[in-house]
């Protein structure tokens, strides 16, 4: 059995209530409100493939290796990631003008209808989750919101692991689609 790992919010928690956090709990939570909205079909992609291709969607056209670098895989992941997104027609791999040996990348036609189709999907089974809460609960998740980007965002220390952690939970799953624009 995990031991339960309580972080304290401040050091005046004893005036706060009960001011922690149950960090194996939330991590829990987290990774199955994860697996949940990966339950779709995710237009034959992995969730790696996706997460390039939703990079590559945000960011616009970008070089092979500055798309190894924003997604943290090794350039032999990266030829084999690339070309299944070139097969199945998501992506344009075209020569970068400045630089005949680098290759530059850019989301097509069908690799945004396909990301569009994912977020939708997303916003409307997270949507249907959030009308099962109570007004009070809604409340309060909607004023955790700022900390949760917040961590989805945060760099952590040497060799951690909280950059990916939010890569995949915050960036790979909701792609920025929660909210409008």
């Amino acid at each position: 059995m995990e031991p339960v790992r309580r972080l304290a919010l401040a050091s005046d928690a004893q005036d706060q209530g009960d001011a922690e956090i149950d960090v194996t709990r939330l991590r829990v939570a987290l990774a199955r409100l994860s697996r949940r909205l990966r339950r779709h079909e995710l237009a034959g992609l992995t969730p790696t493939q996706l997460a390039a291709l939703s990079t590559i969607g945000k960011t616009g056209p970008m070089r092979l290796g500055d798309l190894a670098a924003a997604e943290g895989i090794a350039p032999s992941t990266l030829t084999r990631l690339v070309t299944a997104l070139e097969d199945s027609g998501y992506v344009r791999r075209t020569a970068d003008p400045s630089d005949a040996r680098a290759s530059t990348l850019a989301i097509t036609a069908h690799g945004q209808d396909a990301l569009e189709r994912i977020r939708t999907e997303n916003t409307l089974m997270l949507t249907a989750s959030l009308e099962l809460l109570t007004p009070e609960q809604r409340s309060a998740l909607a004023a955790a919101l700022p900390v949760l980007e917040q961590l989805a965002d945060a760099q952590g220390g040497a060799g951690s692991r909280l950059p990916l952690f939010g890569s995949l939970l915050f960036g790979s799953l909701l792609f920025g689609s929660l909210l409008p624009g």
